[in-house]
């Protein structure tokens, strides 16, 4: 019962956290994208008024014209709408999930033994100081540098380079598909700090001088706008790191932390060439085409890179053994995939531990989940999770043909 209700809250907290998502980057990208493209007032009264800029847009039958003032508009309107339940209810079922799905059951899928073998607890301990520790750095930097000469290359480059120490520590300390979605938690949670502890008390404290009749200093609109701009180029790489838990070719590989680190830079790389495009038609810069390049050769030198190594001789042998089997109802020997299932899966798919409600050592469930079975071990290799029980390519191989045969049982 306890893993068919912890199915069902994954299911709806996964639900609601990429509703929530949608609407926490569309608002971004689309504020990233205002601010990119507009132009300075034609009108002379909006002019007086302290309007720094202006767009028309048309959109869904209608013309829209958004206005930026510099600094604050002269009168507050009686209704103000204010951006930040996006990013709160966004990180909060973020978190709920990662609680379900990774801290609840800690010592099956945040801990790989084979990298630090360490108590759950410790685990979840560690992976929540993640959270908390690569916030305070990141805004320590953002603090000392932002608003230095040349400060935003200098926060850019420390930035990185401690994303880049995070992700070599998170993918040695955990496990390999824990390590990337902690990364990118670990950088949506400074996003989502970055709302929280700077962007909505600046944009306070400008609303309440302007209650009080007091001048409005402009570093708070200066400081949101650069923490605004740093949450932009962290989307992408936070979006692949939570969606690579489905490809486990990428977080199983032994450099894994590298792949994270390129796949990552770019991302940020093409979310670069999106930035300055508005501003390239604009006329305010040149084209941004080499961002583009550059995030492309860099996604296309990971593709080659990974690419699956050439069939080994045993591999060849085992494939010839199971050409024979192309075909349902083919002869196949299922005394040796139960032995491999006793002796890789029914630890946490036997009578004792029933994970996900299956049990391997019953064959009517077996056959049942024949589909499954063959695509979480041979085609996805998620299964054995962590490959904690050591399954061989071999085995792996056997499954394959016991697939390809029409999945026997008896």
């Amino acid at each position: 019962m306890e893993s068919y209700l912890l199915d069902w809250a994954n299911l709806l907290l996964r639900w609601l956290h990429v509703i929530t998502a949608i609407a926490w980057i569309g608002s971004s990208f689309y504020f990233v994208f205002l601010d990119s493209s507009l132009t300075p007032p034609e009108d002379e009264d909006l002019k007086r008024q302290g309007v720094s800029g202006e767009l028309w847009a048309v959109h869904g039958g209608g013309f829209y014209h958004p206005v930026k003032f510099n600094v604050a508009p002269p009168k507050l309107p009686g209704h103000l709408h204010w951006f930040y339940w996006e990013s709160y209810s966004t990180w909060l079922s973020g978190f709920a999930l990662f609680s379900v799905s990774y801290l609840w059951s800690a010592g099956t899928y945040l801990v790989d033994k084979s990298r630090m073998d360490w108590a759950p607890s410790t685990a979840v301990v560690a992976a929540l100081a993640f959270l908390v520790v690569f916030w305070l750095l990141y805004d320590a930097i953002c603090r000392a540098f932002g608003q230095r000469k040349n400060g935003d290359a200098i926060v850019g480059a420390l930035v990185f380079v401690l994303v880049c120490i995070a992700s070599w520590l998170a993918c040695h300390w955990f496990a390999g598909r824990a390590a990337f979605l902690l990364v990118g938690a670990m950088m949506a949670t400074a996003m989502s700090a970055n709302v929280f502890f700077w962007i909505i008390p600046g944009q306070r404290t400008v609303v309440a001088d302007l209650k009080a009749g007091r001048p409005v200093d402009p570093i708070h609109g200066k400081r949101g706008k650069q923490r605004s701009v740093h949450n932009t180029y962290f989307t992408l790489p936070v979006l692949f790191a939570m969606l690579s838990g489905h490809y486990s070719f990428t977080w199983s590989h032994p450099q894994n932390w590298l792949v994270l680190i390129l796949m990552m830079a770019a991302g940020a790389a093409i979310r670069q060439f999106f930035v300055l495009r508005h501003g390239f038609k604009l006329g305010r810069n040149s084209h941004p085409w080499p961002y583009a390049l550059v995030g492309v050769a860099v996604l296309l030198a990971v593709v080659a890179w990974l690419r699956p190594a050439p069939t080994s001789g045993d591999a060849i042998k085992n494939i010839a053994i199971g050409a024979q089997y192309t075909g349902a109802g083919a002869p196949f020997d299922t005394k040796e995939l139960q032995a491999v299932l006793q002796q890789r899966c029914v630890q946490c798919h036997g009578a004792e531990v029933q994970m996900k409600g299956l049990r391997l050592d019953v064959p009517e469930q077996v056959a049942s989940r024949a589909s499954l079975i063959y695509q979480q071990v041979v085609q996805q290799k998620l299964m054995p999770l962590n490959n904690a029980t050591q399954m061989t390519e071999a085995e792996r191989a056997l499954v394959a043909r016991w697939f390809q045969a029409g999945a026997p049982v008896r």
